[in-house]
């Protein structure tokens, strides 16, 4: 985990479900609110990764665009989890989104600004 002027970075690797290529991995902004993970779309593709929706998501600015999503096996501080990936424009910063977290039972702790993991995930 790296921090960077209160901002919290992790490595995360992304690789095709079932697939044999090379997972991208790269530092990627901590984003609690996104929802979905994000990547470059041409490292999603040189993944094996491919789009298999298209959906419209709200922007930091307000502004609503739609993009491709592709469903990635998504790995971090040890865990494994799976789920929705955007392609989006070669020059994006990579994002963690929210629901890959806590499907892990991890946090942020804003105070802080580090990762943590829940002694437990919730099924209540």
């Amino acid at each position: 985990m790296i921090h960077r002027m209160g901002l919290t970075y992790v490595t995360v690797k992304l690789s095709a479900r079932a697939g044999k290529r090379r997972p991208y991995s790269a530092s990627f902004l901590v984003d609690t609110g996104a929802t979905d993970s994000m990547a470059p779309g041409k490292a999603l593709r040189k993944a094996g990764i491919k789009p298999v929706g298209k959906t419209a998501y709200e922007l930091a600015d307000g502004q609503v665009k739609e993009f491709h999503f592709g469903l990635a096996q998504i790995e971090f501080m040890g865990e494994i989890t799976s789920g929705r990936v955007i392609f989006a424009d070669d020059d994006v910063e990579p994002l963690l989104g929210v629901t890959a977290l806590e499907s892990v039972g991890i946090f942020v702790d804003a105070a802080n600004k580090t990762l943590k993991r829940l002694p437990a995930i919730p099924l209540k």
